[in-house]
């Protein structure tokens, strides 16, 4: 008679075969790619109670245990004032997927809340800030964020069309204001579509954003309120329609930027200027 799985055995099971093309295949070709896990790292895999987090997690410890480099896990859920119902529900997630989970609590969202016109910029940094803090205390060098591909396009999309510059988001980066830690972003190259088909299809409920701001716009007229990530979100579905590669154009041209062809850039917080070196180089027709 055959042994009757647990919840997690199957979840997994269907990222080793059904998902394994789309979600773990880019997974650790991320890893891989940009060199995100060294031997003995000890990481902070930090949870908000989200689809995208929840299924870090999962990715991590298969990680952990399949691969021949040595790496410790801490899987770090910092409450920033969620209230009774959603921290609940992280924690009978955590359950299912069970993942040993450390909470903190913060009162990120009550003074984001009176931040006035930048609520989110704020909340996110102060995130940044309580989760460096609450890893570094645990003895972790590195946090890991569920930061996924489309979330870089968005990003990348919304600084050009609303902070008038170009701006990535790197898969990973030193912390400036805490001494020896690291970020990184596993899932880099997994596209929002397949973390959302994969929660589907294993009838996992998650958070879906339990911010007092996005709440607003849930319930706006369009759906979208003031989030301009929303709006982007929205733009590149449409552009999709006749595009279908327009992602993988935007996400390829991240890797390939040619800085001769741009009249100002910065680097290390110092900009530069096309004319700096004007006519000590070679011209071109191109």
């Amino acid at each position: 008679m055959s042994r009757e799985l647990r919840p997690i055995q199957l979840i997994e099971r269907s990222i080793n075969k059904k998902y394994r093309k789309v979600l773990w295949n880019p997974f650790i070709e991320a890893v891989k790619k940009y060199e995100l896990i060294k031997e003995n790292d000890k990481i902070a895999v930090c949870i908000s109670g989200g689809k995208d987090s929840m299924l870090l997690a999962v990715l991590m410890r298969m990680l952990q245990r399949y691969s021949e480099v040595p790496f410790e896990l801490v899987y770090l859920v910092m409450d920033p004032g969620y209230n009774a119902p959603n921290l609940e529900r992280i924690k009978r997630n955590a359950e299912l997927l069970e993942l040993p989970v450390t909470i903190f609590h913060t009162d990120i969202f009550e003074a984001a809340d009176n931040a006035g016109r930048y609520p989110c910029y704020l909340c996110a940094k102060m995130r940044r800030g309580h989760l460096y803090s609450a890893a570094k205390k645990l003895g972790c060098n590195k946090i890991a964020l569920g930061h996924h591909f489309s979330d870089v396009i968005e990003t990348t999309v919304m600084a050009m069309f609303y902070g008038s510059q170009l701006q990535g988001m790197m898969p990973k980066l030193h912390s400036t204001n805490y001494e020896g830690m690291e970020l990184i972003r596993p899932l880099y190259c997994i596209h929002e579509d397949s973390i959302i088909s994969w929660k589907n299809y294993n009838k996992l409920e998650f958070l879906q954003c339990a911010c007092r701001f996005t709440e607003n716009n849930a319930h706006s007229s369009d759906g979208i309120g003031d989030s301009k990530r929303q709006e982007i979100k929205v733009l590149i579905r449409q552009l999709k329609k006749t595009n279908p590669n327009i992602e993988k154009s935007i996400f390829n041209s991240l890797h390939a930027v040619h800085l001769d062809t741009f009249i100002n850039y910065k680097t290390k917080g110092v900009y530069h200027s096309f004319l700096d070196n004007y006519d000590e180089t070679n011209g071109s027709d191109e």
